[in-house]
């Protein structure tokens, strides 16, 4: 014997999110208490210790009111801290897009949050000191 209702409701959201060399998975687990699991066990707080990263990544989270409402079980890797930051604000918004696409969307794409953001590091160029910058001059 089933449940219907248990049958189309997904037991968790996925969504992730990508920005230069981190990649986070992030999974929305609905009718949660709003905490947060950062790479098995750690606190937002503790994972990210920088006040901008934390306002970064909960930005989809304080735009949609949705921080009550979701436990947020998130495992990142690569990268810096604030590329990680904002791997974690593109997973956040495609797996609050994932659950209701009508209620979220419109104000996540009006944002900017479903958008990746492609830029990389450039290349460091041969017969040059970096990707731009070239050796000192000298007249000599």
């Amino acid at each position: 014997m089933t449940d219907a209702t248990n049958e189309k409701a997904p037991l968790y959201h996925w969504g992730t999110g990508r920005r230069k060399a981190a990649v986070a998975r992030v999974r929305l687990k609905p009718n949660g208490s709003g905490q947060m699991v950062f790479n098995d066990g750690r606190s937002l707080e503790d994972y990210f210790q920088r006040e901008q990263d934390r306002l970064l990544l909960l930005a989809p989270v304080h735009l949609t009111g949705t921080r009550s409402k979701f436990d947020f079980f998130v495992k990142v890797h690569g990268g810096g801290l604030t590329g990680q930051a904002g791997a974690v604000r593109l997973g956040i918004s495609r797996a609050l897009t994932d659950i209701d696409r009508a209620q979220y969307y419109p104000a996540l794409k009006e944002a900017g949050f479903l958008t990746r953001d492609s830029r990389r590091v450039e290349r460091k160029k041969p017969g040059q000191a970096g990707a731009r910058r070239s050796f000192q001059y000298s007249k000599r």
